[in-house]
């Protein structure tokens, strides 16, 4: 088994040591839990959910294509939100990155995030180089 750390120019990295934003091992990348973090501050306290997932489905995307897939690769997503009310927002983005067959999907709500403007969280699992769904 081998396993190949990812990086993409669209993704900010993590300080060292810390964890890795994309591992890929067997053809499987294991994208960690994507969130808002790099955009300015005021800017990200003005998003909703819905503009926060848009930020996050892109930056799995630049992740996923980095290790030398697509978004059609995809199979499983988890999406952690702070108010599970408002999940049709995060819905309504990730139809913008996906077509066809969605990905399997977990949403969970979570008392907090990272930090508090923070809304949305999302982790993908992507099968690169084994064909389309």
């Amino acid at each position: 088994m081998s396993i190949r750390r990812v990086t993409s120019p669209a993704v900010p990295e993590p300080p060292p040591e810390r964890w890795s934003n994309c591992l890929v091992s067997d053809g499987i990348a294991y994208v960690s839990g994507m969130t808002c973090r790099g955009v300015d501050d005021k800017k990200l306290a003005a998003m909703d959910e819905y503009e926060q997932a848009k930020v996050i489905f892109g930056k799995i995307k630049g992740m996923v294509e980095a290790a030398g897939g697509a978004m059609a690769d995809v199979v499983k997503i988890t999406v952690y939100v702070t108010d599970i009310k408002n999940n049709v927002k995060v819905w309504a983005a990730r139809r913008e990155f996906f077509t066809g067959d969605f990905p399997a999907s977990t949403l969970v709500e979570v008392s907090a995030l990272a930090a508090p403007e923070i809304l949305v969280e999302i982790e993908a699992i992507a099968h690169i180089g084994k064909g389309k769904r």
